[in-house]
């Protein structure tokens, strides 16, 4: 089976959008804000707290750059008002940064301070290996400034533990995930995956013994336990650790994890720019696939 699920997940480009959107709902919370909303209101009854964030990636102008500030604002403002248990996350080459490295850095300054206004927290998300450089130094430059923002690593990478160094040297706020850029050159990256896990494994607890907020992001059960262990072994309190999962994504193990009492949190994508988030997600870890098409079939069931 893994096999087939790695034949469609690099054929999706060529497979109509029409169709793909008929897996891709399981997992994007809708086009518009009032569905995400919903959609973490949901989240937050059930005792999960949410990111949200809204898609779109690589525009070639300045003018949608600030249409997206301005579409954040709105995000914050809607937290705010509707009491919400929820952050945002945002890429920094949707803020600019491929057009202008200073533009960028006004930009995602002017939205951490607005949501810092209104208490909600603003996570950088990492992005290729080209962008690594640029967004970690803007990370710098905000933490200098504010207290609720967060940043991404990438466990896929091989300056990890040169990261995770500077991470903890700057009590960072840090979500580890695998990594979604697996086309890159494998002298910058891990290729085989049992080396990614092994490296997640050891920045997860180097990040929490590094006295880091480690936010466990994976879908990986045997890296849940692997994190269980150093939670275990390190005495880690729940206020210093969250486990992250994505929308749609491996819900009944997100339960289990709640239900035994661990803070977690559902990271919520939506926006019409959805084909290249839902593409790059798939080509990240194939099994998604089986699991996106047995649940469509479950639920077209139930209709």
């Amino acid at each position: 089976m893994n096999w087939l699920n790695n034949i469609i997940a690099y054929l999706l480009p060529l497979i109509p959008k029409s169709l793909i959107k008929i897996f891709a709902r399981q997992y994007i919370a809708g086009e518009t804000l009032p569905q995400a909303l919903g959609k973490v209101k949901s989240l937050n009854a059930a005792g999960i707290n949410a990111t949200l964030d809204y898609l779109g990636e690589d525009p070639k102008t300045k003018a949608e750059c600030l249409l997206a500030i301005d579409v954040y604002k709105k995000i914050v403002d809607k937290i705010h008002s509707l009491d919400l248990k929820s952050g945002i996350s945002f890429k920094l080459s949707h803020m600019g940064l491929k057009l202008d490295k200073k533009f960028c850095s006004e930009n995602v300054y002017s939205l951490i301070e607005y949501a810092g206004s209104k208490n909600v927290f603003a996570r950088i998300d990492m992005e290729d290996i080209s962008l690594k450089k640029d967004t970690l130094d803007i990370y710098l430059e905000m933490k200098n400034s504010f207290e609720q923002v967060g940043i991404v690593m990438q466990a896929y990478l091989r300056c990890g533990i040169e990261d995770a160094g500077i991470m903890i040297s700057e009590n960072a706020n840090t979500r580890l995930c695998k990594g979604a850029y697996y086309w890159e050159d494998e002298q910058f990256v891990y290729k085989d995956m049992a080396q990614i896990n092994s490296s997640y494994a050891y920045l997860m607890e180097k990040l929490m013994a590094g006295g880091c907020f480690t936010a466990i992001a994976t879908h990986d059960e045997a890296l849940v336990l692997e994190a269980l262990k150093s939670i275990d072994k390190l005495n880690v309190s729940k206020q210093s650790y969250e486990f992250q999962m994505l929308y749609g994504v491996r819900e009944r193990l997100r339960d289990i994890i709640r239900d035994q009492g661990h803070p977690i949190r559902v990271y919520v994508p939506f926006g019409k720019e959805w084909l290249a988030y839902c593409i790059r997600r798939i080509k990240e870890n194939p099994k998604m696939v089986s699991y996106i098409f047995t649940n469509t079939l479950r639920k077209l069931s139930r209709k």
